[in-house]
């Protein structure tokens, strides 16, 4: 019996020991298929997958031949997909599926008809409005606004103005155009925000500029200035803001991320037609709560965020370089799931570039695979993705159904805790909803429930209170007249003992 018992817990060691060592391994390679979140204490959790990796398609497989160095994607309100192929000097238009190519743009006619190509292209925008395609031509120092049959419409090269410095290139590498046919392009060497073109190329100015992160240093710095003559202050290393990296455009709104991992301000940012930034006020961090750990160089990476991308139903999708990964939030800057890792199977990126969404698909541009990742919504992405758009349509307690079943597939899911405190918040059920807020640290609801106990509480037992209310002032009105007579009679015993 011993002997048997013996070879039971070797064996079962071993095991334990060989999962460890492939647990350990699959860690080591950044397993993409491993998916997290983080719980409201800001712990990194095991979670269920919101996406998951289909395929990877290289140019190849749309038989343009490889793609070299692509550096953007973008998908038009028609479900053509357009990859930016920076190397070779074109952009591949495919279908949503990635099966084919419809049309390969590397030479257009300019209004004078003669001929005219592309020289490391950095960025693409197709207009939902007008169909026309915005190109940030960024080695001709350029931007081509062209129709779907390679036409070019306007052409807009370095400005001649007072405010852009003429000293400075003229390299533009993400663009985009708001419904009135403005045109915002991020430059590679400016850090005063997005410059800004009306529809037929003038310039207008900067647009967005991030600002300069309050560090010990800067405040120091600032301090120190006071006190400086203007000789010495023209003399001294100025401090600038990052520049914009990418961006997207979302209805009235332009959002912008920044790659620096050094600063925290403005990391993502969701700007108004004044250029004010909406989600200034929000305590979010976006990328991973904590630095990463690289063993093998010994070093900690910060988040750095290369790409935005907003999906038709409000999801913000930020591409984060560091890691690799996709981490996916709702309009409230709720994260909702994070996608990839750095690795070399599918799923996993070398040096992720840009992503895109369209309908239940995720694309990943990696521009050193030379690669476009298709990521698929799974069912549990589905039903998340279903509560969250009647959330964020202010439809609440349609919502409630759809976040129990999330919650019934991942306990530990705390977007769905937010969503059952707001839907039970919208109910009435005040209790119901403190229980869930305090599970999901929601302050802002609980306090909006709490408040909303103590009013039901004190009108179902208003007669109770106020009774209770009246016999306390009537104790009280006694309780003074007792220490008054008190009081009375030993100021009668004193003067009776004083007479005597």
């Amino acid at each position: 019996m011993n002997t048997k018992l013996k070879r039971c817990i070797t064996a079962l060691s071993a095991f334990a020991a060989l999962a460890h060592v492939g647990i350990s391994q699959a860690a080591a390679a950044g397993v993409p298929s491993e998916s997290y979140n983080y719980d409201r204490w800001g712990e990194a959790i095991p979670s269920q997958a919101g996406y998951t990796a289909e395929r990877a398609v290289s140019g190849y497989d749309l038989d343009v031949g490889a793609f070299e160095g692509p550096s953007d994607i973008f998908t038009d309100s028609e479900g053509t997909v357009y990859i930016v192929d920076t190397g070779n000097d074109r952009i591949v238009a495919a279908d949503s599926e990635l099966k084919s190519a419809l049309r390969v743009y590397d030479s257009f006619t300019m209004p004078d008809g003669s001929e005219t190509r592309l020289n490391k292209p950095m960025g693409v925008y197709v207009s939902a409005v007008s169909g026309d395609i915005y190109i940030a031509d960024t080695e001709n120092s350029r931007i081509l606004v062209s129709d779907s049959c390679g036409n070019v419409k306007t052409e807009i090269t370095k400005p001649e103005s007072e405010v852009y410095d003429s000293r400075r290139t003229f390299l533009p590498q993400r663009v985009v155009a708001d419904k009135a046919g403005n045109i915002y392009t991020v430059l590679g060497n400016i850090t005063t925000g997005a410059a800004m073109f009306s529809p037929d190329g003038g310039f207008m100015g900067f647009y967005g500029a991030n600002r300069v992160e309050a560090t010990a240093k800067v405040i120091s710095n600032y301090f120190r200035g006071l006190f400086m003559s203007e000789e010495k202050k023209a003399g001294r290393t100025r401090t600038v803001p990052t520049g914009i990296t990418s961006f997207d455009i979302d209805g009235d709104f332009i959002f912008t991320c920044t790659a620096s991992n050094t600063q925290t301000t403005d990391t993502v940012k969701k700007l108004n037609a004044a250029g004010n930034n909406i989600f200034s006020n929000l305590s979010v961090t976006f990328g991973d709560y904590k630095p990463m750990y690289d063993s093998s160089q010994n070093k900690f990476f910060a988040p750095s965020i290369v790409d935005i991308d907003v999906a038709a139903d409000g999801c913000i999708n930020c591409l984060d370089f560091t890691t690799g990964r996709i981490f996916q939030y709702d309009e409230e800057c709720n994260l909702l799931f994070i996608t990839g890792a750095i690795a070399r199977q599918t799923g996993g990126f070398d040096h992720a570039a840009a992503v895109e969404s369209l309908d239940d698909k995720l694309y990943v541009l990696d521009s050193s695979k030379d690669t476009v990742t298709v990521f698929r919504e799974t069912s549990f992405g589905s039903v998340v993705h279903k509560a969250a758009a009647l959330y964020n349509d202010g439809c609440y307690e349609e919502a409630l159904g759809p976040w129990e079943e999330v919650l019934a597939r991942d306990g530990n899911y705390r977007r769905a805790y937010v969503g059952i405190a707001s839907a039970l918040l919208r109910k009435g059920d005040y209790k119901g909803a403190m229980k869930y807020a305090k599970l999901a640290d929601a302050g802002d609801i609980y306090n909006k429930a709490f408040e909303g106990r103590r009013s039901e509480f004190l009108k179902e037992n208003f007669t109770a209170v106020a009774a209770g209310a009246v016999l306390l002032i009537a104790a009280a009105a006694v309780g003074r007249k007792l220490v008054r007579k008190r009081r009375a009679e030993k100021n009668t015993v004193k003067k009776e003992e004083s007479q005597q």
